[in-house]
């Protein structure tokens, strides 16, 4: 989660698509609204183990655009897939 945190505030879309599960990956990953956006923090407040291959996290990240400040909460599916963590989804 952190990493593909550090990727969003990057605009780094070659990792986001890496890290993002192949069933539920965008076929062109847009991150122009995001423009300008200025990154001021993610709090991880859960995550869950499911099983082997599966796991949530609940996370807050904090952002400012436009002068006014954001909060994006969400709980997010992943999934590993040869060894690696994949994000699936969210809500």
């Amino acid at each position: 989660m952190r990493s593909r945190y550090t990727a969003f505030t990057l605009q780094n879309t070659a990792y986001l698509n890496a890290t993002w599960h192949p069933s539920t990956r965008p076929a062109n990953l847009d991150l122009t609204d995001q423009t300008g956006a200025k990154w001021l923090g993610l709090t991880i407040k859960r995550h869950e183990i499911i099983d082997a291959d599966h796991a949530c996290v609940e996370f807050v990240a904090r952002y400012k655009l436009n002068d006014r400040a954001h909060r994006l909460h969400e709980i997010s599916r992943f999934e590993r897939v040869n060894g690696s963590w994949l994000y699936v989804d969210g809500e």
